[in-house]
C-alpha cells in the first residue's frame, strides 16, 4: 500500500509517529476522448479567448472572481504568506461521541499505520478509543490544506476521516419542497414501522454492488475479446536534422551571399555616336 503522508498523532504529551494510506479507491471506468476521424486521443489546451492563443503555465495566475468579470489576483508570494503551519502532526483537540457527528460531515477516509509496528502509544490510543467508544476531533495540514478530521478505530486500525467545516455544509432550510410537520394516522405509522422492521437485516457491505459498472466492464471485455478495437495512429517521426549538413548548407549560402556583395560592378560602356 502506497504511503501518502508521514507524520504523527499528538494528544496531550503523547506523540505517535504514523504513516497514512488511502482507505478507499474509486472504481469508476474512465474513458478518454478520441478524435472520431483518426482515433487519436484529444489534448486539453489552455486557450485565451481574448488573445486567441494557447497560454503556457508560466503565464497563468490565480484570480478570484468577486463580481461578474472582475477579479483580484494573488501572486505566489502572497499565497505563500497565507499558507497554514506545515506541522506534520494530526493534533487531537477534543474527544466526542461518534453518534454526535452526522454522516453528512464525513468526507474521505485514510488508514493510519504506526511507523514502528511495536509502537505502544499507537496500541494505547487504539485501546482507549475502543473502550471509551469515543473519537478524537483533530486538525491536520496535508498538501498546504488545513482540514478538520476525526480519529477512530476500524477493525483494529486507527483511521482518520476528514470532515467538512460547518460552513461547508449547506443549510437544510435551503432545500425546496420539504414538507412541514404533518399529522399522520396512527395505523399508517404502525404499518410503516412494521415494514421497516421486516426489511431490517445486519449490514453486509458485500451484498451491494455497482451494477452499472459491472455491466460496463462486461460489455468492454466482450469487445476486447472480439477484437472490436481501434488503435491510435503512430506518431509521425520528427524530421531529424543533420547538424553537419545544416551547418554546411548555411555556410555555403552565407559564403555565396558574401561573394555577391564583394563582386565589383561592371562599368557601363559609354555609347559614342
Amino acid at each position: 500500500m502506497h504511503t501518502m503522508w508521514k507524520g504523527s498523532i499528538s494528544f496531550g504529551l503523547v506523540n505517535i509517529p504514523i504513516k497514512m494510506y488511502a482507505a478507499t479507491e474509486e472504481k469508476d471506468i474512465r474513458f478518454r476522448y478520441l478524435h472520431k476521424e483518426c482515433r487519436t486521443p484529444v489534448k486539453n489546451v489552455r486557450m485565451c479567448p481574448h488573445c486567441n492563443k494557447e497560454v503556457p503555465w508560466e503565464e497563468v495566475v490565480k484570480g478570484f472572481e468577486y463580481a461578474d468579470g472582475r477579479f483580484v489576483i494573488l501572486e505566489k508570494e502572497e499565497m505563500a504568506e497565507l499558507l497554514p503551519d506545515p506541522n506534520k502532526a494530526i493534533e487531537i483537540l477534543d474527544f466526542v461521541e461518534l453518534t454526535e457527528i452526522d454522516p453528512i460531515y464525513f468526507n474521505k477516509t485514510y488508514y493510519l499505520g504506526a511507523q514502528d509496528a511495536n509502537n505502544k502509544a499507537y496500541a494505547l490510543l487504539r485501546k482507549a478509543l475502543d473502550s471509551s467508544q469515543k473519537i478524537g476531533v483533530a486538525k491536520v495540514t496535508i498538501r498546504s490544506k488545513q482540514s478538520l478530521a476525526v480519529i477512530r478505530v476500524y477493525q483494529n486500525c486507527l483511521v482518520m476521516e476528514t470532515i467538512f467545516y460547518p460552513d461547508e455544509v449547506r443549510d437544510v432550510k435551503m432545500v425546496p419542497g420539504v414538507p412541514e410537520e404533518i399529522e399522520l394516522p396512527e395505523k399508517e405509522l404502525k404499518m410503516a414501522d412494521q415494514l421497516i422492521e421486516n426489511l431490517t437485516i445486519p449490514f453486509d457491505p458485500e451484498k451491494y454492488q455497482d451494477e452499472y459498472r459491472k455491466s460496463l466492464e462486461e460489455a468492454l471485455e466482450k469487445k476486447i475479446n472480439a477484437e472490436e478495437i481501434v488503435e491510435a495512429p503512430e506518431k509521425k517521426p520528427e524530421k531529424v536534422i543533420d547538424l553537419m549538413a545544416a551547418l554546411q548548407a548555411s555556410l555555403e549560402a552565407t559564403t555565396t551571399k558574401k561573394k555577391n556583395k564583394r563582386a565589383p560592378r561592371k562599368k557601363k560602356e559609354k555609347v559614342t555616336s
